[in-house]
């Protein structure tokens, strides 16, 4: 909870953080230790001074920018002890009001604490006041984050979220609670998906006790205007499948819906910040799971677009569920879609962990989107897709397959392009005419060691990559 103070420091103990810009003065009453500590702002420091200003001080070096100064702030006050401090300040004073805002947003970001189901869960602060010369001036800035912060928080916390309490069904159900922001919320069940043809997403659920579920979030906006559409893989938990995946690491597989959760997190962002811009997620939500009634590679699927597929490996399970959630995103006649998941290992074996693949069929919308991801330090990298990537998914039962068959031997069997095969698989799904990006986000989703520097800081777990992205480019692009 962020909360503005005037600009006298009040009376209590609550501890208190003060950024310090690299070449600036220390602030009076903290010179002296500060010095004979040698702090340096310049190498991005906390100095934690006791009994200065007669409460703790904790001196933040910003040479990364304020985000990363109100990351570090938060961090340092809240500390490890378990009995510490639940309510912080930052002094914000001599700062102008976006200044204020971008402290206010790492603060907050780093201060946000994930599900949690020990007995007892990790120390966070609470309450962060803000310290301002204005309140009155600054508030229209916090106005403006605050929706974010809580966006953000969404999308995290999903993503968090272990397989066996976040299944497809409760999944669907506590999008419903998003009813009350204005946002409006239909579940269709296996039953409609049947009654549909949505092949590609019921193949991919079939072997889960839990059903899959298609759901749609639409937001109004204002003026009438085609919306932009989001697509989210939402994956609640992958084992591969038939084609099962290494026993090691598979337990991040929880995080495979954190697409379907970035496009939760932005829609709930439009309408906390009243967006007047017409907005619509698809999201295709499945547990990719082994069972006796499991979809196997060889199968022949018939989408919901009619289209036919040759299934190569179960493993491959994202394009399947988002060629049916791209079909169903088309039929709503959007200005343009979004596609997001964490889609595949080529796209990290490519860009590493710094950016997302960008796939677009638009040179307008491609650059709109890389402006947009730039600015709040969520970058992406384009990404080829050509005729030769198409080619090599022709089949010779079905219209097309969806993946090549690893381990064929010779250079393509051991490099082969996967995310361009994916992307050039998913674009046969979106009708022509529609500027689509498909955003490839493995990688991106989740920080184990967390992101300690630099201007955009993120604490450990899932970053919720994608909401500040899909929120900007609205604002910038279809407001």
């Amino acid at each position: 909870m962020l909360k503005l103070r005037p600009t006298e420091l009040p009376r209590g103990r609550q501890p208190i953080a003060v950024p310090v810009l690299p070449g600036r003065p220390l602030p009076a009453g903290c010179r002296e230790a500060g010095a004979a500590a040698g702090f340096d702002a310049a190498r991005g420091e906390a100095l934690r001074l006791d009994g200065v200003l007669r409460r703790t001080v904790w001196l933040i070096g910003a040479p990364h920018g304020l985000e990363a100064a109100g990351a570090l702030a938060a961090a340092s006050m809240a500390g490890e002890e378990r009995n510490g401090p639940r309510r912080g300040m930052l002094d914000a004073r001599g700062f102008a009001p976006e200044e204020v805002a971008a402290l206010a947003m790492g603060a907050g970001i780093r201060a946000h604490r994930l599900p949690h189901y020990g007995a007892e869960p990790p120390h966070a602060l609470e309450e962060l006041d803000l310290l301002v010369d204005s309140a009155e001036a600054a508030e229209p800035a916090l106005a403006r984050i605050r929706p974010l912060l809580r966006a953000i928080g969404l999308a995290r916390d999903l993503a968090a979220e272990p397989g066996n309490r976040l299944m497809p069904a409760v999944f669907a159900d506590r999008l419903r609670a998003l009813e009350r922001h204005g946002l409006s919320v239909e579940v269709h069940g296996r039953a409609w998906l049947e009654r549909h043809g949505y092949g590609g997403l019921l193949a991919v659920g079939r072997g889960s006790a839990q059903p899959p579920r298609l759901v749609v979030l639409r937001w109004a906006g204002k003026g009438g205007a085609a919306p932009v559409a989001f697509v989210g893989k939402g994956i609640t938990f992958d084992t591969g499948g038939i084609s099962i995946k290494p026993a090691a690491g598979m337990e991040a597989m929880k995080g495979d819906m954190a697409g379907a959760a970035a496009c939760v997190g932005a829609m709930l962002a439009l309408a906390l910040r009243g967006s007047p811009a017409p907005a619509v997620a698809v999201l295709a939500i499945a547990e990719n799971a082994t069972g006796a009634e499991s979809y196997r590679p060889g199968d022949v699927l018939r989408m919901a677009s009619g289209t036919t597929v040759e299934v190569v490996d179960t493993d491959a399970e994202g394009r399947l569920v988002l060629a049916d959630a791209l079909h169903h995103a088309c039929r709503l006649k959007p200005r343009a879609i979004l596609d997001l998941a964490t889609l595949t290992g080529s796209i990290i074996r490519a860009l590493g962990h710094q950016r997302a693949g960008l796939f677009c069929n638009d040179a307008t919308l491609r650059d709109a989107a890389m402006a947009a991801g730039d600015a709040v330090g969520e970058p992406l990298w384009p990404m080829p897709t050509g005729e030769g990537h198409r080619r090599d998914l022709e089949s010779g039962i079905a219209d097309l397959r969806h993946c090549l068959p690893a381990g064929g031997g010779g250079w393509g069997g051991r490099f082969l392009p996967d995310a361009c095969h994916a992307a050039a698989f998913l674009q046969e799904f979106v009708a022509e005419g529609i500027p689509w990006a498909h955003l490839d986000i493995a990688g991106m989703d989740l920080r184990e060691e967390g992101v300690e520097s630099g201007p955009y800081p993120l604490p450990p777990g899932p970053s919720g990559f994608g909401v500040r992205l899909l929120d900007r480019l609205v604002a910038d692009r279809f407001e």
